[in-house]
């Protein structure tokens, strides 16, 4: 388990905006980093040019630019948090459900489970024998959107002239 102390430097390595490690670290006239593609969508979707943390406004959008030390720090932390062929998730992939911490990038979603997983964290599925009868397809996204909240299922596509439903995937 880890140290209060260890888990206060991870956390310092998460972007507050996507929750995941920095992915091209910038840091705002106030002081803040964030992940670039993060900060320019927030500034974008928000209209207003503000520090997320903080809300300092600033006049003018600033020009962001990759805080190179920061990055470097990002890549040592990271080849030293992350297994041999594991891969952290990016902003717009889709990120493993049961990684505390940075999280990896998912491998598969089990439609069962309704849960995506890293390589690490779906082995049980393709170890345990009730768990290999899930129904796995790659990542998605946004599964709580996908899912009837009525039967607690993946959304199916019904047609109604030729009574016949189709799963998902």
């Amino acid at each position: 388990m880890a140290s209060a102390s260890s888990l206060l430097c991870e956390e310092q390595f998460l972007c507050s905006i996507c929750l995941n490690t920095f992915t091209d670290p910038v840091t705002t006239p106030c002081g803040h980093n964030y992940c670039k593609t993060c900060i320019t969508e927030y500034w974008d979707s928000s209209g207003v040019t503000q520090c997320p943390l903080c809300k300092k406004r600033f006049r003018r959008r600033p020009q962001l630019q990759v805080n190179t030390e920061f990055r470097d720090m990002m890549e040592c932390f990271n080849s030293m948090r992350v297994k041999d062929g594991e891969v952290l998730a990016k902003p717009g992939e889709v990120p493993c459900d049961v990684c505390i911490g940075p999280k990896r990038k998912a491998h598969k979603t089990c439609l069962v489970c309704l849960t995506s997983y890293c390589q690490a964290d779906l082995e049980p599925h393709q170890r345990v024998a009730s768990l290999k009868k899930h129904k796995l397809i790659d990542p998605v996204s946004n599964l709580k959107g996908r899912v009837c909240q009525k039967h607690d299922k993946m959304l199916e596509l019904f047609c109604c002239t030729d009574q016949r439903g189709e799963s998902p995937a």
